[in-house]
């Protein structure tokens, strides 16, 4: 397996593109130094690089993917809208009907904004929260990675750099399933938290009670619930996490799956929080959301076309079976290795992760670039386990093969030193000060 075509472009990407991808994620020091750079295709759960080697892909588009690469109904229903245009001066009728539709799936949301990615919908609602309440502290919750790209988010990661001081310290922390911390976050600063923000599970389940516990601490305390659905949307249920777990946000934000990969994202609320971005309130207006490509056709019509496969085929089913059988398989793998502590599959079906320990039983980058490297070369690209509905057995099957004997390589590197095995330099955390 070879990678000159990908060497090739990685050297222009990164005289012309900062860090050499448009994404953090999606950067070389995300993966091995033996590793594609550059994927030219996909088709259902498989890419393949420029260089042409193919891999059964576990990234999905960062989560986005949920039916597969290029999956036919999306793509024609895109391409049947791109054919009228894409963008005109005033509203298209696609907006009316994917908001209808998208509505319907949610319980209580009354109302919806969309936009291009999930950075700019969870940053309005942090907004319409500050605005609504007239307050201005954010509470975001700690052990949750990735909530916008702006500064009221980035500006308490690592990566602080170019952030004011006065941004950041509107910004507070509360731990998941942990009321005490979210109760003690109002004590400490009575009638000056907007809005609690939060995912409704990782790899870690919501306790019980936990979820509308927050929701009531913060109704009782005046401030509004936001959750973030980029990723339980579309995985956990068709109608969210919200759905799956029974609660009923003040406002809630989806992206990635929304479309199957194309360009979408949502905001979706009550009422009279989301109309202080509209027409009918007499509170001061709040410039929401207003961009030049929220409401594409094509990505409307294929959030529309998305929606239907999901009520007309068991996605979510398939993506709890599929990848429940790979969770099973792999920890079976494991513990036949003698590496159940070591590697460690985490997280719910739909979006599953793993972790790599060392021999010391410690969290481990250069573990991770081991495996990363091993299962690259056994045709396997999983910087998670993440599956779409295009998984079948087949993947299933050729996937456990592949990992069985990367995690071989990983017991030597164990048992002998992983400078033994590892070729080149380690990965290394996105968020992080310096590079």
């Amino acid at each position: 397996m070879g990678f000159d075509g990908s060497k090739k472009w990685q050297e222009r990407a990164h005289q012309v593109i900062p860090g050499g991808a448009h994404t953090y994620a999606k950067g070389d020091d995300q993966y091995p130094e033996e590793a594609p750079v550059f994927i030219a295709r996909g088709s259902g759960s498989h890419v393949w690089d420029v260089d042409g080697n193919e891999y059964i892909e576990y990234g999905a588009g960062l989560r986005s993917v949920t039916l597969g690469h290029g999956f036919p109904v999306v793509v024609e229903a895109a391409q049947r809208a791109m054919k009228d245009g894409t963008n005109f001066v005033r509203p298209s009728p696609l907006e009316v009907e994917v908001a209808e539709r998208f509505l319907s799936l949610l319980p209580g949301a009354e109302m919806v904004k969309f936009a291009k990615n999930g950075s700019d919908v969870t940053t309005a609602a942090v907004k319409l929260a500050r605005a609504f309440t007239g307050r201005k502290l954010v509470a975001i919750c700690a052990e949750h990675p990735f909530f916008s790209t702006d500064d009221w988010f980035i500006g308490t990661t690592a990566m602080s750099a170019g952030i004011p001081e006065d941004i950041t310290s509107l910004t507070r922390k509360f731990h998941f399933n942990d009321l005490e911390s979210i109760a003690r976050l109002f004590e400490e600063h009575p009638g000056q938290v907007a809005c609690l923000v939060m995912e409704a599970a990782t790899t870690v389940e919501p306790a019980p009670g936990f979820l509308q516990g927050a929701i009531d601490l913060c109704h009782r305390h005046g401030a509004l619930f936001v959750l973030d659905e980029m990723i339980t949307g579309f995985r956990w249920h068709v109608g969210g996490a919200q759905t799956q777990y029974g609660i009923r946000p003040d406002l809630s934000t989806f992206g990635k799956g929304i479309a199957n990969g194309f360009a979408l994202a949502a905001l979706v609320g009550r009422r009279d929080v989301m109309e202080l971005g509209g027409l009918r309130s007499r509170a001061p207006r709040v410039f929401l959301l207003s961009t030049t490509h929220g409401a594409e056709t094509h990505a409307l019509a294929a959030a529309l076309a998305t929606i239907d496969a999901y009520q007309r085929l068991d996605v979510v089913g398939h993506l709890r079976r599929v990848g429940e059988q790979l969770r099973v398989a792999l920890e079976r793998v494991a513990a036949e290795l003698g590496l159940s502590d070591s590697f460690r599959v985490l997280g719910h079906p739909a979006n599953l992760v793993y972790a790599t320990r060392d021999g010391s039983g410690q969290p481990s980058q250069p573990f991770r670039t081991l495996f990363l490297q091993e299962t690259i070369q056994r045709g396997l690209l999983m910087p998670s386990l993440v599956v779409n509905f295009s998984h079948g057995e087949e993947e299933v099957r050729r996937t456990v093969d592949g990992v069985r004997g990367a995690l071989q390589v990983y017991r030597e590197a164990l048992d002998r030193g992983i400078e033994t095995r590892l070729r080149g330099r380690s990965v290394k955390p996105v968020f992080r000060t310096f590079a």
